[in-house]
């Protein structure tokens, strides 16, 4: 019995020690991913592609990472895109598009992913989800190149997990009225 009993007694512990490590591995780990999202480390200026917004706003549509650049596209004769990339990675999409004239915000919405099922604002000039809206600018906005056509605003997040429509709308409402405010309404 003294050869039996040291030996079960040194099995348990070699079973005992290895669970004891392996759980407190899964704590660390556990700990290191945590539930809070990658830090923002990087500074969103307060003009972004030419259009005056407020940094915050912009910063609570955009991933963790380390570093912020923009850059304006111009996919076509009436849309100008402001896209942001974080760590390299395409993040947010700010765009400005001429649509028909009497076109609306719902109908813009369709050409635009994630925004399907958003959340139509009282006036109907707002479109958005958690990780995409649309927003048309008042009827003043108006210039000779786009004749008969509607200035639309579309805020688009790209593959980064963000999904938060106040965060999209807050960002939507005020880059709406910022070029609103700007030379693309004049």
């Amino acid at each position: 019995m003294s050869v039996r009993g040291p030996l079960r007694h040194h099995r348990l512990i070699a079973t005992v020690v290895p669970l004891a490590a392996t759980v407190t591995l899964a704590a660390t780990l556990s700990a290191c991913s945590g539930d809070e999202p990658p830090k923002k480390a990087y500074t969103v200026p307060s003009s972004l592609c030419g259009i005056t917004v407020d940094p915050a706003l912009v910063k609570a549509a955009l991933p963790g990472g380390d570093s912020l650049t923009s850059a304006t596209v111009k996919p076509n004769g009436g849309t100008v895109r402001c896209n942001l990339s974080v760590d390299g990675k395409e993040a947010l999409s700010l765009a400005q598009a001429w649509w028909g004239e009497g076109d609306s915000a719902t109908w813009v919405a369709q050409g635009y992913s994630h925004t399907d099922n958003g959340t139509l604002s009282e006036d109907e000039r707002f479109v958005y989800t958690g990780r995409a809206g649309v927003g048309q600018t008042v009827s003043s906005c108006e210039v000779s190149e786009h004749p008969e056509q509607d200035l639309y605003i579309v805020v688009e997040t790209r593959d980064t997990g963000i999904d938060d429509p106040d965060a999209i709308e807050k960002l939507l409402t005020a880059y709406t009225a910022a070029v609103e405010k700007s030379a693309a309404c004049r």
